[in-house]
């Protein structure tokens, strides 16, 4: 096994795309043809090198990404095999963060499913060089060239051959190179590689202006120019290979091999930013000598050899038993154990420099998305945007033992998966668990009794709802008590009115709009201000912190059914103290019950979350699929076709209603139907449902 004990020359490559495309049996096949193993792995017989949990054994599916890596080329190419379906896209964010090229696997008999058009953007967004691999094209039925079609309407002209199929499906019998053109031609090549070969040189020379200019003089661009050209091509994003196999019959995998190593780039060819103690953001130094910079980009829990956490270096030289500094937690940590990791199996190493991939072991205070420093600079590199879990169960332990289990188990789980998450409900006291869907929770639960031995039991999913008011009101409250000994006394008086989700803080809260203006605190994440507008000292400075404190608390438990509230402002404009009986406490309650008073007569509503779906589904289940939508007050903003029959809708619809959708889609297609949902925004409840809603959390609560 290579190690990264000493500084090798490495390709960080992210393999992503649909679930089931065969992305983790093409590298198992990667691995044996260079033979890092002496045996092929199989997915489906359970014994592939990477899928090793047993969840995965038992679905036959990827649900973490894993880092594997092979020589080519004398090139080492570190591989991390990303899960397919949108339950998981959490991984497939951080694996995303740590390479510099994504490689789009698609099945061709199946098509562009929808998550294969979100990873590919998710690689786009990130600037990482792309390219594509068409899996299965020994399958049934494949209309290769309207394959090729959807490919360049979904992803781009750019996207290029790199080797054509000889035959296709069942015929399948080899592949004839775009690059590297053959004497001979054999016969039932599906296009003309001449063609492909033209378009390809074309394509690539514009991203090199020398060979641009050679070949506009009439100069071949062949041999080793073309491929700086192509390479040129894919760095800049100009350009998009696509490499065509078959795993099954090991058919275009050493040609994928070859442009693997040839055309992904280097670890030093995208350009990474960290932002500064002052808020700047400063091109990093991705040397060697460069000051230690690295991040987290994956969690495991190893039942061997505990913690696992999996760091991506970007400059300087991460070594053991060195004093580093987390910038997250602004602790110092050190690392005892480094270990250069191929699937489950690891070997210890003493260094790592830019561009490796490693894991350390028992450092409890890392998390995804952390970033380590040698503590001579407070820098960040960019946070990590995952997909806000929005499914909710409540959980309880089945056993008593279960119980001792269950709360060390649930967050081991929240430290690998960064799209599930724990909290504890304030007012039912219940234990409530999120993820991105009923199949990601439903594969958490195996998780636990599999791997921790805790066995649970699950209540009705919780809808996130939210509260808001759509009108404006004013009012104040008198908050007084005397028993004895000191008393407490505080009037605090308030406005509250909407606020706009568009609304500019800085622009907004001005002396312009709030003439009494002192101060403002502006919280993003809930679109909530409150605003300090008292004048002549009515309110002691002391006690306006209070107050908030107050205004904050009952932001959090709602005034109609307990839910949060958001976009909200509160505008605190004038107060009455005691000199004696007043106290921080008084203030606080005051605000409270003042928030809580005044936000009845605002017109006070529930909030749903909208998620936003891609639906692919046969053409002929159609209309039973969007019946049903519109039964689930969902609204279809557009269709868009696929191959093999398929159709991609893009619809909206209320969580509420989708939280089972998986059963549903299954039931109306027979199994053929997908989807993948993220949180799209907020809306207002239907008065109808919202009072629907509100009896039924009262008879709960009842």
């Amino acid at each position: 096994m290579a190690s990264v004990a000493t500084h090798t020359i490495v390709r960080n490559v992210a393999l992503i795309g649909h679930g089931h495309v065969g992305k983790t049996s093409l590298t198992d096949m990667l691995l044996y043809k260079a033979g890092v193993t002496d045996r092929l792995g199989s997915v489906d017989q359970g014994t592939s090198l990477l899928d090793v949990d047993d969840e995965e054994r038992n679905h036959k599916l990827s649900t973490s990404a894993h880092l594997s890596h092979f020589t080519h080329h004398d090139l080492r190419i570190n591989l991390i095999d990303t899960p397919g379906y949108p339950e998981f896209m959490g991984h497939v964010i951080s694996a995303l963060s740590a390479v510099e090229t994504a490689v789009l696997a698609i099945d061709s008999h199946k098509g562009i499913e929808p998550n294969t058009r979100k990873s590919f953007a998710l690689a786009g967004q990130l600037g990482l060089a792309r390219m594509i691999v068409l899996t299965k094209c020994e399958c049934e039925n494949i209309d290769f060239d309207l394959l090729l079609t959807e490919i360049k309407a979904a992803f781009g002209e750019r996207c290029v051959l790199m080797n054509v199929p000889v035959g296709i499906g069942p015929d399948f019998e080899d592949v004839v190179s775009t690059i590297h053109l053959p004497d001979e031609i054999p016969e039932g090549v599906l296009r003309s590689p001449q063609q492909c070969h033209r378009e390809l040189v074309e394509d690539s020379v514009e991203a090199d202006e020398e060979l641009l200019m050679q070949y506009l003089e009439g100069e071949e661009i062949e041999g080793d120019l073309l491929n700086r050209a192509v390479r040129a091509g894919v760095r800049s994003g100009l350009l998009i290979p696509i490499f065509c196999t078959s795993v099954m019959r090991d058919i275009g995998v050493t040609q994928f091999m070859d442009g693997l190593a040839d055309y992904s780039i280097p670890p030093d060819a995208l350009k990474r930013y960290i932002t500064m103690p002052d808020g700047t953001h400063q091109e990093l130094d991705q040397s060697e000598d460069a000051p230690l910079v690295a991040q987290v980009f994956k969690q495991q829990v190893d039942p061997y050899v505990s913690k696992l956490s999996y760091i991506r270096v970007f400059s300087g030289v991460l070594k053991k038993e060195k004093q580093l500094h987390d910038t997250r937690t602004k602790e110092s940590l050190k690392i005892h154990q480094l270990f250069d990791m191929q699937g489950h199996e690891h070997q210890p190493v003493e260094q790592a420099f830019p561009g490796d991939l490693v894991a350390a072991v028992k450092v409890d205070d890392l998390k995804v998305g952390d970033t380590i420093s040698d503590g001579s600079l407070a820098i960040q590199l960019p946070p990590m945007n995952f997909p806000t879990p929005m499914v909710g169960l409540a959980v309880e332990p089945k056993t008593r033992a279960d119980q001792q289990k269950i709360s060390g188990a649930l967050h081991k789980i929240e430290d690998e998966d960064p799209t599930f998450t724990v909290s504890r409900d304030e007012q039912t006291h219940e234990i409530v668990i999120h993820g991105l869907s009923e199949l990601h929770l439903s594969i958490i639960e195996e998780r636990l009794k599999e791997r921790d031995h805790v066995e649970i039991i699950t209540h009705q999913p919780k809808i996130p709802y939210r509260e808001t008011v759509t009108g404006k009101a004013e009012g104040s409250y008198r908050h007084k008590k005397q028993s004895g000994g000191s008393g407490q006394f505080a009037e605090v008086h308030m406005r509250v009115f909407p606020l706009s989700r568009d609304v500019d803080p800085e622009e907004y809260f001005t002396k312009e709009n709030f003439s009494h203006l002192r101060a403002y605190h502006y919280d993003k994440s809930q679109n909530f201000a409150f605003l300090d507008c008292i004048s002549g000292g009515s309110i002691p400075n002391q006690f306006i912190p209070a107050v908030e404190k107050g205004v904050r608390e009952r932001l959090a438990n709602g005034v109609l059914g307990g839910y949060p509230m958001q976009d909200i402002c509160i505008e605190l404009f004038f107060g009455k103290d005691h000199p004696v009986d007043s106290n921080e406490t008084a203030f606080r309650l005051a605000g409270s019950h003042c928030l809580q008073e005044i936000a009845q007569q605002a017109s006070p509503v529930l909030l749903e979350p909208i998620v936003s779906m891609e639906i692919s589904v046969p053409e002929e289940n159609m209309g039973d699929v969007n019946g049903d939508l519109n039964s689930r007050r969902g609204q279809v903003v557009g269709v868009d076709p696929a191959t093999g029959g398929m159709q991609v809708i893009r619809a909206c619809a209320p969580l509420a209603e989708v939280t089972k959708y998986a059963r549903v889609l299954q039931g109306i297609t027979g199994g053929q139907g997908t989807f993948s949902m993220e949180l799209s925004h907020y809306e207002q409840v239907p008065y109808a449902e919202q009072k629907k809603i509100l009896a039924a959390r009262s008879e709960n609560e009842g």
